[in-house]
């Protein structure tokens, strides 16, 4: 058991962390300055044959 209680603390501490840090680089690289016409450009892929 003690394998197991070192990991679980491990994920609530560190693992916590390492979501939060992720969280906010996607956030970030979403909502940086020129990403909207690369976004616009994604949502519209499917008309393109149209």
């Amino acid at each position: 058991m003690e394998t197991y209680t070192a990991m679980r603390h491990f994920a609530d501490s560190w693992g916590l962390l390492g979501m939060a840090i992720f969280f906010v680089g996607v956030a970030v690289f979403a909502f940086r300055p020129g990403s909207k016409k690369s976004a616009r450009d994604a949502a519209n892929i499917p008309f393109k044959e149209d």
